[in-house]
């Protein structure tokens, strides 16, 4: 057999096994609900009104101190509507100024959040990528004192921004009588009480970084950090992670939703100070994901409040002392679904 064929046929070869790999695989995905405990929606259109408020947030904390520094941006809370039909969903959101804080008030963030939370039957993936310029002291009494704080209410840094991208992926082992999508899409039902073990794992990296020391150099407790004066942080983690998602339903159609996931990994952190010196420190990453939701479900109707933030803690270049990374979305819908008397298109049968 010559050369040419051989490697025809060894194309056919692999051919083959892709496509069994890419149906088993398709397979695999594929859950066939208890319908005892879910009812699958999907080829409804789900109508949403919705109110949100996506937040980010950065702590540094000396538990010998028991002192910390609380950084939070001014993020609008947006209002708006959206629809999902089978795997496609869109939400479109605007900013109402005259029910968000005042900039004079909390100072002016300019941001890009892209958080997306994807909730297939067997996996959830979290996927964050931001952007955030313009920070206040959320806690100045603590940080300045008391008397400071009188006059200086949310001392401001327009200078701190921050970069960051994360990703979470967790298995859900109980994906017949469980349901992730019920509360946070609202494209399914769940009927009756269930819950499951997750599973998975996250990475993150991110920076901080102002004009000047994120410590500032007036602060009350001059014990603080060991006087620490870094303007920038680098960080990177990468852990594993593993929890327990339950969903309680009373009379049918009330449900609360509580999901909890904790990591554990290793993590690589960053300091450049202010004399020009940079200081490394490796150690452990904890952190946790937390969803929780409460409302009212049924066939045709949802109202609820539902909510999902992740956390990472990461130690710093002093004994006792760490930081902490979060983010989250904080939502409130009202859902209509409207059956359809035929699909908008056709599915191919494998």
């Amino acid at each position: 057999m010559s050369q040419r064929y051989w490697i025809c046929f060894l194309l056919g070869i692999t051919t083959i096994g892709q496509a069994k790999a890419q149906k088993k695989l398709l397979k695999w995905f594929k859950t066939e609900n208890d319908s005892a405990y879910i009812a699958d929606h999907t080829e409804d259109i789900t109508f949403r009104l919705y109110g949100s408020r996506k937040y980010t947030k950065y702590d540094i904390i000396d538990r010998k101190e028991k002192n910390d520094i609380l950084y939070r941006p001014n993020t609008p809370f947006n209002i708006g509507f959206g629809a999902n039909y089978r795997f496609i969903g869109v939400n479109l959101g605007f900013n109402l100024p005259f029910i968000n804080r005042q900039n004079d008030k909390y100072g002016q963030t300019k941001y890009l959040d892209l958080q997306s939370h994807i909730y297939l039957r067997k996996i959830v993936v979290d996927f964050y990528g931001q952007y955030y310029k313009g920070y206040y002291i959320a806690n100045p009494d603590v940080v300045y004192g008391k008397e400071y704080a009188k006059l200086n209410p949310y001392p401001q840094r327009p200078d701190l921004r921050n970069v960051d991208f994360g990703l979470n992926v967790q298995y859900v082992f109980n994906d017949k009588r469980f349901s992730y999508r019920a509360p946070n899409l609202q494209n399914e039902y769940q009927r009756r009480s269930s819950g499951s073990l997750i599973v998975g794992g996250e990475m993150f990296l991110g920076r901080i970084k102002g004009d000047s020391s994120l410590v500032p150099s007036n602060m009350k407790d001059t014990m603080f950090l060991h006087d620490l004066r870094f303007y920038k942080t680098n960080i990177s983690s990468l852990a594993a992670n593993v929890g327990y998602a339950h969903t309680f339903v009373v009379r049918q159609h009330f449900f609360l939703s509580l999901s909890l996931t904790a990591g554990l990994g290793g993590n690589a952190n960053t300091f450049f100070l202010e004399d020009g010196s940079i200081k490394h420190n490796v150690g452990l990453q904890f952190s946790n994901t937390v969803r929780a939701s409460v409302g009212y479900n049924s066939h045709r109707y949802f109202a609820g409040i539902h909510y999902v933030g992740m956390a990472i803690r990461s130690g710093m270049a002093v004994p006792h002392t760490y930081q902490t990374f979060g983010t989250g979305n904080f939502r409130v819908s009202l859902v209509k679904r409207f059956t359809l008397k035929q699909p908008l298109w056709k599915m191919k049968q494998s």
